[in-house]
C-alpha cells in the first residue's frame, strides 16, 4: 500500500476490489493557502524554498562571520550544513518534523546532486589542463609526495587498527578513507592563496600547480574507489565500470570535443551563442551523468569530464556567466545542508572510536607536510615555503565531501567515520589560513632596494613607475604625464601599467599579466575591452618612443583590498613611483565630481601603505593634441615649493621633465616674510588624523635640506633656458591663495608636495576648508572646483619608510635617519653645500 495523505481535503480515493486503497492528492505540490486551511509545509513546494532559504541565510550568516578570520567559503558552506542536521538544530525534533521531514530527503537531496552536477560541470568549464602540461618537476613532485604519503599512512593505519582492535574495516572502507585524505581541493587552495595575496608568489603558482595536478589524481583514485564499491557478488562489474569510464572518456576526447569545436567555429567572432547551442551543451550535462550513473560509475564523473573537454575562451566564459551564481549561490549549498543532515556528532560512540580516527586525520595531514617538505628540500626551497606548501595541500573541501558521500552511499562508511571525517575537513581547512599566515611573510622575500624616492635616484638609472588605471578614461593624461619625464636610452623608464578592476561575484581575486593579444580575437566582456584599450594605447606610445619599457597588467580585487594588491606588486616591481588617479573628474562645465567614492579609500590606503613615493594626478586633460611622439606640442609646467620632503620629492619629478625638449618648467619657491613664524616639521610624518609632535631640530634640518636642494637644482640647470625659477615672499594662508591665483594662467600642469606632517604658517587656515585632506592643503585648494579649471594637478607624497614596507624587512626608518640620508645625497650629487645666492624677490 501506498499514499500520501487521505484526509487532503483534495484527496481521492479510488477502492478497487480485490486491490489495496491507494490515495493520491493531485494538489499536494502546491498549497492552497492559510485561507483556505492548508498547512504550507505539508506541501512539497513551499517546503522545499523554505528550506532552501534556511540553508541559503545560515550559509551567508556564517561567511560574513568567518570572514574576518579569512575562512574560505567552503567552511561555512560545510558548517551550515552541520548546524541544520541532528549535530545541532537536528537535535530538536520539532525542528526536524517541521523543517526537514523524512518524506523531504529525498526531494532535497535529487536537487542538491542536480547543483552538485551543473557545479562540477563548471569545474571542468574552469580547469585549465594546459597548467599541468607546463607544470615545472617541483610542483609535480610536491603533488605526488604530498599525496602518496597520507594515502599510505591511512592504509597502513586502518589495517594495522583493523588487526588489533578487532573493529573489521573492508577493503573500501579503507580506501575511501586513505583517498579522502590524501586529497587536495584545488578550487579551496586557489581562492586562499587569493586572499592572502599570494597567487603570483613563486610558492603561490608552485601550489596552484600540485594542487591540480593533486586534484586530477583524486578523480582517478575515486574512480577506482567506486569500481572497488561494486557488487561484490559480481566479480566482473569493477572491470566493466573501468572500462566503461575510459570508453565514456575517449567518447569526450575524440568525439564530443571535435562537436563542439565547431560549435565554436560556426558561430561568428563578436557574436553571443545561440540559445539552442548552450541549452543543448546543458542538457548534455545531465545525459552524460545519467549514461555514467547508468554504467555504475557516478554521474558526477560525466558532469566533469564533460567540463573538460568544453574548450577553453568565449564559450566557456558564456557558460559560467550564465550558471555560477545560481549554481553556486542556490543550489550548491543545498549539498551541504545534505551532508550537515549525515552528519551526527552524537553517533560516535566512545572515545575509542574518536582517538582513531582524530588520530588518523592528524598522522595524514603530518604525512602531507613531512612529504611536501621532503621535496621542497630536495629543491632548496626555504623551510617555511616547504612547511606552508604542505598545510595548503591539507586544504579540503568538496572533492574530500563527494568522497565521503559516495562511500556512505555504497555503504563502505559508517556513520561514525563520515561524520568524524566531515568534522576533521572543517578543522583543517579552517586552520590553515591563520596558520599560513603566521609563517609565511612574502614580504621578508624581498631584497631591500634603496631607490624608493625619485630624490634618491640618480638620473641614469632606470626610473619605475606603476600608473594604476581605473578606466581608459586616464590614460592619455597618465602617458603625457609620463613622457613628460622625458624616458630615453641614457635616463630609461619602466612603466607598470595596472588596470584596477573590482572583484565582483564569486570568483577569486587575481593579477592578470597581458602578452601581446593576437589581432583578430573580439574583447569577452567589457572589462576586457577596457584592458585591450589600455594597453593599446601603452603599447602605441612604446612603439613611437625610445627608452621606454612598457608592461601591462589587471588587477581584479575588492577596493577594500586593492591597495594591498597595488602595494605588493610596486615592493615586487621595486617600483620608485606609483600614480594614482584622482577620485573627482572634470565635468563639461569645468566643475569636478566624484566617479566612485571607493577610489578615493583606495588612494588613502596607498598612502598609508605605500613601499615608495607616491603622487595623485588630478586629471584636468594634460596632454597632447597631436599624435605620439610629436614635437610640436609645448607643455607649461609649474612647479610650487614650500618645503620640506614631500616638495623635495616633488621638484625631483619635475627635474627630469626639463631634459624635455617640449617642457618649460618653472619653479616657485614660497618664503615666509621677516615676521612669520616658523615652520615646523612633524618628526614622525604622520597622517593628518594623527597627533603631530613638533621637533625644532628637525625644522633646522628641513630648511638646510631644501636649501642645498634648491641650489642644486639651479645649479644644473643654469644653462637651461626652458627653466626658470622665481621667489615669493609671503606672511599667511591668506596671501599664499593670492599669490597662486596671480600666476600666469599659461600653465597646463602644477606639481605640488602633499607637505604631510608638515604645519606652515604659509599654509594655515587652508586645511581648514580642505574638502580632500589626501590631496594637502596647497593641492586640494588647486583641485578645487573654483581654481584652475583647466590646470592639472599632480600631488607627490615622498616615501619616508613609515609601515611594513621599509627596506622590504618590516623595519621602520625614523625621520632623522631619512633626512641624513637626503642630506648625504645632496651633498654627493652636488659636490658640496652651495650657498644661498641673492635672488630678486616677487612679493
Amino acid at each position: 500500500m501506498s499514499g500520501l495523505d487521505s484526509n487532503s481535503a483534495d484527496g481521492l480515493s479510488l477502492n478497487f476490489t480485490g486491490e489495496p486503497i491507494v490515495c493520491y492528492s493531485p494538489t499536494m505540490i502546491t498549497a492552497g493557502g492559510i485561507w483556505e486551511g492548508d498547512n504550507p509545509l505539508d506541501y512539497s513546494l513551499p517546503l522545499f524554498t523554505l528550506q532552501l532559504g534556511l540553508i541559503v541565510i545560515i550559509t551567508r550568516i556564517l561567511v560574513f562571520i568567518l570572514k574576518p578570520f579569512r575562512q574560505p567559503r567552503v567552511v561555512s558552506e560545510i558548517l551550515g550544513g552541520v548546524i541544520l542536521g541532528p549535530s545541532v538544530l537536528g537535535r530538536s525534533k520539532t525542528f526536524t518534523e517541521i523543517v526537514f521531514p523524512l518524506r523531504s530527503i529525498t526531494l532535497i537531496e535529487t536537487m542538491a546532486n542536480v547543483g552538485l552536477l551543473y557545479y562540477l560541470f563548471l569545474v571542468g568549464v574552469e580547469m585549465d589542463l594546459t597548467m599541468i602540461k607546463r607544470t615545472k618537476k617541483k610542483a609535480f613532485s610536491i603533488a605526488i609526495a604530498g599525496m602518496f604519503l597520507p594515502f599510505a599512512i591511512g592504509i597502513i593505519f586502518m589495517s594495522f587498527t583493523s588487526q588489533n582492535t578487532g573493529v573489521s574495516h573492508s577493503t573500501s572502507s579503507i580506501f575511501y578513507l586513505a583517498v579522502a585524505l590524501s586529497v587536495t581541493a584545488f578550487p579551496v587552495v586557489a581562492r586562499i592563496l587569493a586572499e592572502l595575496k599570494l597567487l603570483n608568489t613563486e610558492l603561490g603558482k608552485i601550489a596552484m600547480s600540485a594542487a591540480l595536478v593533486n586534484d586530477m589524481c583524486a578523480w582517478i583514485l575515486l574512480a577506482v574507489a567506486v569500481a572497488l564499491s561494486g557488487n561484490d557478488s559480481n566479480n566482473m562489474a569493477p572491470l566493466g565500470m573501468v572500462f566503461t569510464t575510459i570508453g565514456y572518456v575517449g567518447f569526450c576526447i575524440f568525439v564530443v570535443r571535435p562537436a563542439i569545436e565547431w560549435i565554436v567555429e560556426r558561430t561568428p567572432e563578436g557574436e553571443n551563442f545561440s540559445d539552442f547551442h548552450i541549452c543543448l551543451i546543458l542538457t548534455g550535462v545531465m545525459v552524460f551523468g545519467f549514461i555514467n550513473d547508468a554504467v555504475g560509475t557516478h554521474s558526477i564523473f560525466g558532469a566533469f569530464f564533460f567540463g573538460l573537454v568544453i574548450p577553453n575562451g568565449h564559450l566557456g566564459v558564456v557558460l559560467i556567466e550564465k550558471l555560477e551564481d545560481f549554481v553556486s549561490g542556490l543550489l550548491l549549498p543545498l549539498f551541504f545542508a545534505v551532508n550537515g543532515l549525515r552528519t551526527d556528532v552524537g553517533a560516535i560512540q566512545g572515545f575509542g572510536s574518536w582517538s582513531t580516527l582524530i588520530l588518523l586525520a592528524v598522522l595524514a595531514c603530518l604525512g602531507k607536510v613531512f612529504g611536501t617538505l621532503f621535496v621542497s628540500f630536495l629543491y632548496k626551497m626555504p623551510m617555511r615555503e616547504g612547511v606552508s606548501l604542505g598545510l595548503l595541500m591539507n586544504t579540503k573541501g568538496l572533492i574530500e565531501i563527494i568522497i565521503l558521500n559516495i562511500g556512505r552511499e555504497h555503504g563502505v562508511l559508517d556513520e561514525q567515520s563520515f561524520s568524524v571525517m566531515v568534522i576533521a575537513a572543517i578543522v583543517m581547512t579552517s586552520l590553515i589560513t591563520p596558520i599560513v599566515t603566521t609563517i609565511y611573510k612574502p614580504t621578508r622575500r624581498f631584497l631591500p632596494y634603496k631607490r624608493r624616492t625619485i630624490q634618491m635616484s640618480k638620473p641614469e638609472s632606470e626610473l619605475r613607475i606603476l600608473s594604476c588605471i581605473h578606466s581608459p578614461r586616464n590614460v592619455p593624461t597618465i602617458i603625457s604625464l609620463i613622457d613628460a619625464a622625458h624616458p630615453s636610452k641614457k635616463s630609461p623608464i619602466c612603466v607598470y601599467a595596472l588596470h584596477l578592476v573590482e572583484l565582483t561575484g564569486r570568483a577569486s581575486a587575481m593579477l592578470i599579466v597581458h602578452n601581446t593579444r593576437k589581432f583578430g580575437h573580439p574583447a569577452l566582456n567589457r572589462t576586457q575591452a577596457q584592458s585591450d584599450h589600455i594597453v593599446n594605447a601603452f603599447e602605441n606610445y612604446r612603439q613611437h618612443t625610445s627608452g621606454i619599457a612598457i608592461q601591462p597588467l589587471t588587477a581584479i580585487s575588492p577596493y577594500s583590498t586593492m591597495h594591498e594588491d597595488i602595494c605588493n606588486l610596486a615592493e615586487d616591481k621595486r617600483v620608485t613611483f606609483i600614480i594614482l588617479p584622482f577620485h573627482k573628474q572634470q565635468t563639461v562645465d569645468g566643475g569636478m565630481e566624484a566617479t566612485n567614492p571607493a577610489f578615493r579609500s583606495v588612494n588613502q590606503n596607498v598612502l598609508a601603505n605605500a613601499p615608495c613615493s607616491v603622487g595623485i594626478l588630478v586629471d584636468r586633460g594634460f596632454t597632447r593634441s597631436a599624435r605620439v611622439g610629436s614635437n610640436h606640442d609645448t607643455h607649461h609646467v609649474a612647479m610650487l615649493f614650500f618645503g620640506g620632503p614631500d616638495d623635495r620629492e616633488a621638484l625631483a619629478y619635475a627635474w627630469r621633465m626639463t631634459t624635455h625638449p617640449n617642457v618649460k618648467l618653472s619653479l616657485l619657491r614660497f618664503l615666509p616674510g621677516n615676521d612669520t613664524s616658523e615652520i615646523i616639521v612633524a618628526a614622525g610624518n604622520e597622517t593628518e588624523d594623527s597627533s603631530i609632535l613638533t621637533v625644532v631640530t628637525d625644522n633646522d634640518k628641513e630648511k638646510q635640506l631644501d636649501e642645498e636642494y634648491i641650489n642644486e637644482f639651479r645649479l644644473r640647470t643654469v644653462h637651461n633656458e626652458s627653466v626658470t625659477y622665481r621667489e615669493k615672499i609671503v606672511k599667511n594662508g591668506e596671501e599664499t591663495v593670492a599669490a597662486i591665483r596671480s600666476i600666469d594662467n599659461i600653465h597646463d600642469l602644477y606639481i605640488v608636495g602633499r607637505s604631510h606632517g608638515v604645519v606652515s604658517p604659509l599654509t594655515a587656515g587652508l586645511t581648514d576648508w580642505s574638502e580632500c585632506p589626501e590631496l594637502g592643503a596647497i593641492g586640494d585648494l588647486l583641485a578645487s572646483s573654483d581654481f584652475a579649471a583647466t590646470v592639472s594637478v599632480l600631488v607627490v607624497q615622498q616615501y619616508a619608510g613609515t609601515g611594513n614596507h621599509a627596506d622590504g624587512m618590516g623595519t621602520t626608518d625614523s625621520a632623522a635617519q631619512l633626512q641624513q640620508n637626503d642630506q648625504d645625497k645632496a651633498g654627493n650629487a652636488g659636490g658640496g653645500t652651495f650657498q644661498n645666492q641673492p635672488l630678486a624677490m616677487e612679493v
